[in-house]
């Protein structure tokens, strides 16, 4: 059996979802294209989707709900200088495609005299970073109910204060197609899943939460026996860590954060930070530094959508650009922002793959992918030796930041008071408060266990949440303020 290549075989994939079953071909694209480059615009794309998830639950022992639905639409735009005019429709048609395309030319009051030219069609570049397959079909409805209560079992099995088990599985199917005005056509398949368990523990009247989990761009099959029980022990021993934890100090201190989730801080503090939109409107910490010493020697940050299988990850962006791998940061040097196209043209740099959105009723911007700090070469053991008197921090819940300063609050779902290089007992509503550009400047030792996230992160910003992944190796940060109970 003869295979098409990948990124023909996704836009063979698209066309058949998106295209055809509505009577419409690339001539229809060109048309609506056509309508919207008859008035003088910049950039102008249309955005198919068709998007088919499922989702159940498990609580008190039995699966008591199960979601299922399918979603597809078509968004379009046109894009003048900073300004930019936005339509989009569930009616996949060429009525609505023809409508909407008059609609958002209207962004610019320049109408062009002359006949617009049709762009040549090219097919854009594209990774081949996962498999196309539909995650849902992975597994029938019987073994999706058993996988939950499996979670349940193995959960209640690993200690007997273990009082309640909440579990979740979802999948997703998504379907794209790019058309932009330059002639570019551009598809991506793309699945999702993850699994999540949450579990209570009890003790003496005491009750405590802990929660795990993971996912990527593959089939349910990845979740395994041996990779549930990871996630399960990872639940309850935070939940049962939690059980005994104390108040925590507070005061300015020395802090250790741990490997992998706890990137998120570095995901929201710095991250947002350097999106292209609020560096080229000023208002970032890190407007205008690139070239500058922005963090320690030894700090590297990287936004890479081209990790095979990381839920972050991208063949191509909502733009039709491939993902890249981007440095932000090289040894404490600013290097660049991670740019959509409009950014980027208004910037007069190149687009890096990060243009993205929800859905097709949304606009694209600049976010994140797969944002990571590289490891260094210290032990981790060494790093949390290195601590005189101070915090441990393994696992994070909520934070916030504020890009214009770069301030932020995070709290610590999971972490210890350290004295004189030793772990003495683990701490509860330790928050961490600080600057992300001050932050970075004071990482004093660099772990050499750099770890990404076990696939679990979506990220939120202005309204549009998005799949995203983080990553860090160990890091011991002086001199961070820490908000106590204690």
């Amino acid at each position: 059996m003869i295979s098409r290549e990948p990124t023909i075989e996704r836009l063979a994939t698209a066309k058949s979802l998106l295209l055809t079953p509505f009577g419409l071909d690339e001539t229809h694209l060109a048309r609506a294209l056509n309508e919207i480059k008859a008035h003088k615009v910049d950039e102008a794309d249309l955005y198919f989707q068709y998007t088919r998830s499922e989702g159940w639950s498990l609580e008190e022992g039995i699966v008591k709900t199960g979601s299922f639905s399918i979603d597809q639409g078509v968004g379009v735009r046109a894009v003048s200088g900073e300004k930019t005019a936005f339509a989009y429709s569930d009616d996949i048609s060429e009525a609505s495609l023809l409508d909407a395309a008059r609609t958002v030319r209207t962004i610019s009051s320049a109408a062009q005299s002359a006949r617009v030219k049709t762009a040549s069609q090219k097919i854009a570049k594209a990774r081949s970073l996962y498999t196309a397959v539909d995650p849902i079909s992975t597994l029938d409805s019987q073994s999706k109910v058993d996988l939950l209560g499996r979670v349940e079992r193995m959960a209640r099995a690993k200690d007997p204060r273990v009082a309640q088990v909440m579990a979740g599985l979802a999948a997703e199917y998504d379907v794209v197609l790019v058309a932009r005005a330059d002639g570019t056509l551009a598809a991506d398949v793309r699945p999702l899943v993850r699994l999540s368990v949450t579990v209570i523990a009890e003790q003496k009247g005491r009750r405590e939460v802990g929660s795990g989990g993971g996912g990527g761009r593959f089939g349910l099959a990845y979740f395994s026996d041996a990779q549930i029980q990871e996630y399960v022990d990872h639940a309850v021993h935070a939940a049962l860590t939690n059980l005994e934890a104390r108040p925590a100090p507070a005061g300015e201190m020395t802090v250790v954060l741990g490997s992998g989730w706890p990137g998120i801080l570095l995901h929201e503090a710095i991250g947002h930070g350097l999106e292209g939109d609020f560096n080229r409107k000023g208002s970032s910490a890190f407007s205008g530094r690139i070239g500058q010493r922005v963090a320690a020697k030894g700090v590297t940050v990287l936004d890479d959508g081209t990790i095979a299988d990381r839920r972050g990850s991208l063949n191509v962006d909502d733009e039709g650009n491939a993902s890249q791998r981007n440095v932000l940061i090289e040894d404490g040097i600013l290097k660049g922002y991670i740019q959509d196209s409009m950014n980027a043209r208004l910037m007069g740099v190149p687009p890096t793959g990060n243009g993205r959105r929800e859905s097709y009723a949304h606009i694209p911007m600049p976010r994140m992918t797969n944002t990571y700090m590289l490891g260094g070469d210290k032990a981790p053991e060494e790093i949390v030796k290195s601590i005189k008197k101070g915090l441990y921090a393994t696992n994070f819940g909520g934070g916030q930041v504020d890009i214009t300063s770069g301030k932020f609050v995070f709290s610590a779902s999971e972490a210890y008071w350290v004295e004189n290089g030793k772990i003495l007992y683990p701490v509860k509503g330790a928050t961490i408060v600080g600057s992300g550009p001050e932050c970075l400047k004071r990482v004093s030792m660099i772990g050499n266990d750099m770890k990404l996230d076990t696939g679990v992160g979506t990220c939120g910003k202005e309204g549009q949440s998005v799949p995203v992944g983080v990553g860090q190796p160990t890091l011991r940060i002086d001199g961070l303020t820490v908000g106590g109970t204690a």
